[in-house]
């Protein structure tokens, strides 16, 4: 049984999850190549989209890592580009992937999991599966916040409904 805690992280990640595909649904197909021009550098829409995809592959390297004979599948997405210049349907589609494996390791995961070391890519003797997994959502939520932006410059009316999970509102 996943327990309370493990229950609640993976219902905050859903929702992550599911407004960024919103977000990137709304990206104008004719401005996946837009670079906001910041001053101290930014991205363009494709290679955020892609950025994205890295922020989901984050999520099963911890579960990976956690949890390695139960996920053996995970090689597969391991190969796939990542931090790279994509479309949104490329997007979307791989999201969907990630999310798949995403939610095998919670079914793997409970509440005595979360305060066991694992080791990772920045600390290799280790961190509290709990800290890698918040981590990960902490990048999600802020390229998730970067795409939310960009559409706000681009002229898309975007309001904290897109951005957020409103609660008693059902995930669409």
């Amino acid at each position: 049984m996943a327990g309370p805690i493990v229950e609640s992280l993976q219902l905050k990640l859903h929702e992550q999850i599911e407004r960024t595909e919103h977000l990137i649904r709304l990206v104008p197909s004719d401005q996946i190549g837009w670079d906001p021009r910041l001053p101290h550098g930014s991205t363009d829409v494709g290679h955020l989209l892609g950025h994205l995809l890295d922020c989901m592959a984050g999520f099963c390297a911890v579960f990976y890592a956690a949890f390695p004979q139960q996920l053996g599948d995970f090689s597969g997405l391991q190969s796939l580009p990542v931090n790279h210049f994509c479309g949104p349907e490329e997007a979307l589609s791989r999201i969907r992937q990630y999310a798949a494996l995403i939610g095998h390791g919670f079914d793997l995961c409970t509440d005595n999991d979360l305060p066991r070391m694992v080791p990772s890519v920045f600390v290799p003797e280790g961190e509290p599966l709990a800290t890698l997994l918040l981590g990960n959502l902490e990048h999600l939520i802020n390229h998730k916040y970067q795409l939310f932006f960009y559409l706000k410059l681009l002229g898309i009316p975007v309001t904290s409904r897109d951005i957020y999970q409103w609660r008693g509102t059902p995930i669409h």
